[in-house]
């Protein structure tokens, strides 16, 4: 599968935009943009605080919004882009869900589940394949994470 690493950048600021939207409301700034024929079905940011909701990653609510957009929980031929490397609860509902393509911006080297901590991306125990590409604006992700939780400490 053919991808444009320009494209892959403008899809990755506009989910970095959500994250710093989550920033300005106290959670941890991660963005997710879910792309389907080049137009954006959904979009979500860390929302765990305001939800009181441990599964409200920017990956799920994208992915809730995705289908139902889409009216179904098979989302398919999407790709995913995300601000940081998914944990293990979003490999397996990225999974679930059979998206085909991820993108992630910032390495997770202790909690990551695409590379880093767990390779779920190519588990051998699931039944679904996951085309993945990491790094993109990394820089720019993992300062922004790296500054949330510096001004925390």
């Amino acid at each position: 599968m053919y991808t444009d690493p320009l494209i892959d950048e403008a899809w990755m600021r506009y989910a970095f935009r959500l994250a710093q939207r989550a920033e300005q409301q106290g959670e941890v700034p991660v963005g997710a943009v879910i792309v389907k024929d080049e137009r954006c079905i959904a979009e979500g940011w860390n929302t765990v605080i305001d939800l009181h909701d441990p599964t409200a990653h920017a990956e799920i609510v994208a992915l809730r919004t995705a289908g139902l957009a889409l009216e179904n929980y098979r989302l398919g031929a999407v790709t995913l882009y995300v601000t940081l490397e998914p944990c293990v609860m979003c490999m397996g509902a990225i999974s679930h869900a059979r998206i085909n393509r991820l993108v992630f911006g910032a390495y997770d080297a202790k909690r990551g589940a695409v590379c880093n901590a767990l390779s779920l991306a190519d588990a051998s125990f699931l039944n679904h394949r996951i085309s993945w590409v990491g790094g993109v604006l990394e820089h720019e992700c993992s300062s922004l994470l790296r500054d949330f939780f510096k001004a925390r400490r």
